[in-house]
């Protein structure tokens, strides 16, 4: 009897390790048949999720790029009470949380995009005023131009010192560009944002109109004396849309000829451009998984490196609000991941990066939510509790052809 229950028990726990064996036994690593195409495959990570034990070993297992959600721009990394108190009058950074999740990344070999060096978003108030001092007057443009300088240097230089080779690309500005008449100068080729939801762009106000190419200038400078191999990326959304591409297009050629070598050339300060792929109707199922925007992504990119620009995808949701919609919209992801792969020639591909930040469900945020607006409840490659769905599974078989 007792060998009975002993062989029971063995069973049992067989069996058991057989149910709960993880999907990354099943599959082989994403990323790595991504390499097949040229490309490299990224997600994203908040410090939150450095608690979720599941989440990091999807990351390791089928990614070799990173981002950091919030954690590397300027409005976490900027101390206000010690920039306050700085005896030279630059900013002062606080690197803690970013340091963990770099050295996660570098712990677990994947490579890093920076993420953001300059933003107008949220970006915080106080470090546009005298003294950084919100009940001061704002500062001059030239000590604007002089904190972002060194802020951009400083940012750079630490992460490529204390992790040397893990961060390397830069997204240097992200979202300058806008969309609508009220966001930008009438004539301006570039639409330069003005203001963003009613706001002024703090930048552009209070640094200048060139503070796009400035910044640039500010970050190849440090990469070149850093000896570094980090490429510069401007970042936006809507990137595949006509009017939104050629903007961005008339921004990369500005930036590129703002500044000269000591031979007169112009010097390249932009690498490449960040398509923000968020694909489909903005809370809505309207919009969402048409084909014909593949077709308009593809275009984007080839527009993109016709001009000299190496292209990443770097925020993409495959946004679907209907769970009814999966076996579409499974077909649509693998559609757009062959995409990606018919731009490969055999030894390169202008797509070098696709990282995705839609890649959960999120079936239990209410409507209207920004998380739900933004990626979609039913919009990723895995279910919220890092099950694999059939979206994971077309990817994987389109991955493997």
């Amino acid at each position: 009897m007792k060998k009975v229950i002993a062989i029971i028990m063995l069973l049992s726990m067989l069996l058991g390790c057989a149910c709960s064996a993880s999907a990354e036994d099943e599959y082989e690593s994403l990323c790595n048949l991504a390499a097949n195409y040229g490309f490299k495959l990224g997600s994203c990570l908040s410090y939150n999720q450095m608690r979720d034990k599941k989440y990091l070993n999807v990351l390791k297992t089928h990614f070799n790029s990173v981002t950091m959600t919030n954690e590397m721009k300027a409005y976490t990394l900027l101390d206000e009470q010690k920039s306050r108190r700085s005896a030279d009058g630059m900013p002062v950074m606080n690197y803690s949380m970013a340091d963990q999740m770099v050295a996660w990344a570098q712990q677990n070999g994947l490579g890093v995009r920076g993420h953001v060096l300059v933003w107008d978003a949220y970006m915080c108030d106080w470090y546009f005023h005298e003294g950084y001092d919100s009940k001061k007057p704002y500062a001059d443009q030239e000590t604007i131009k002089k904190r972002t300088e060194f802020y951009i240097q400083q940012v750079i230089t630490h992460f490529e010192e204390k992790f040397p080779g893990v961060v390397y690309c830069w997204d240097v500005v992200n979202e300058a560009v806008g969309d609508n008449a009220g966001e930008y100068k009438a004539g301006d080729l570039r639409h330069l944002r003005t203001k963003r939801s009613g706001n002024d762009n703090l930048f552009l106000k209070y640094m200048g109109d060139d503070y796009v190419a400035l910044s640039f200038l500010y970050a190849r400078n440090t990469v070149e004396s850093l000896g570094a191999d980090i490429k510069l990326y401007y970042n936006d959304y809507n990137a595949y849309f006509t009017d939104k591409a050629q903007a961005m297009l008339k921004l990369a050629a500005s930036v590129n000829s703002f500044a000269k070598d000591d031979q007169g050339n112009p010097r390249k300060l932009m690498d490449g451009i960040g398509m923000q792929g968020y694909i489909g109707g903005y809370g809505t199922q309207q919009g969402c998984l048409v084909d014909s925007h593949i077709g308009m992504i593809k275009k984007a990119i080839l527009d993109y490196e016709a001009a000299g620009l190496d292209v990443q995808i770097t925020e993409m949701a495959v946004r679907n609000f209907e769970k009814a919609q999966a076996p579409k919209h499974a077909e649509y992801y693998a559609k757009l991941f062959k995409m990606f792969m018919s731009l490969y020639n055999g030894t390169e591909n202008p797509l070098n990066c696709v990282a995705i930040w839609g890649l959960t469900d999120y079936p239990n945020v209410p409507k209207g939510n920004y998380v739900y607006n933004l990626n979609s409840p039913y919009g990723g490659l895995i279910d919220e509790k890092l099950n694999y769905k059939d979206a994971f599974v077309k990817v994987y078989e389109a991955l493997k052809q």
